[in-house]
């Protein structure tokens, strides 16, 4: 049994240490979000940007734009009142890939509007995948 442990502690610090699953969520969530019509093609050329940033020391490209971001923005204000919960946020950031489960955000205690949404998601996304 011993073994099977450490085989499986063994392949947990490997996804960790290279952050595979984190770039498999967020490659899920910018494929479900964009639906583009080739998403094999659309998955290769995503990593192919990432490689390339890597490669060249360029900043983790972001492949959401600021309409993107606002309309998932819009999901969550389902109530259309221009504002979103401090879960929703979180949610949203975990679901970008821009922060972890486990990561401690402050929660000011004031709702998240549009505009300091898209700026939080701005400033934490050369973070992500880093």
């Amino acid at each position: 049994m011993e073994a099977g442990g450490s085989r499986e502690r063994e392949a947990r610090n490997y996804l960790e240490k290279h952050q595979i699953m984190e770039l498999l969520k967020y490659l899920t969530s910018v494929l479900l979000f964009i639906r583009p019509e080739k998403p094999r093609e659309y998955l290769i050329a995503i990593l192919e940007k990432l490689r390339i940033a890597k490669a060249t020391g360029v900043a983790f490209p972001f492949f959401m734009d600021h309409s993107n971001i606002a309309a998932m923005f819009d999901m969550m204000d389902s109530s259309k009142k221009g504002t979103i919960s401090f879960v929703q946020y979180k949610e949203a950031l975990k679901t970008l890939g821009l922060c972890t489960a486990d990561e401690v955000l402050k929660d000011d205690g004031h709702a998240i509007t549009l505009d300091k949404f898209k700026s939080e998601v701005k400033r934490m996304r050369p973070r992500a995948l880093a």
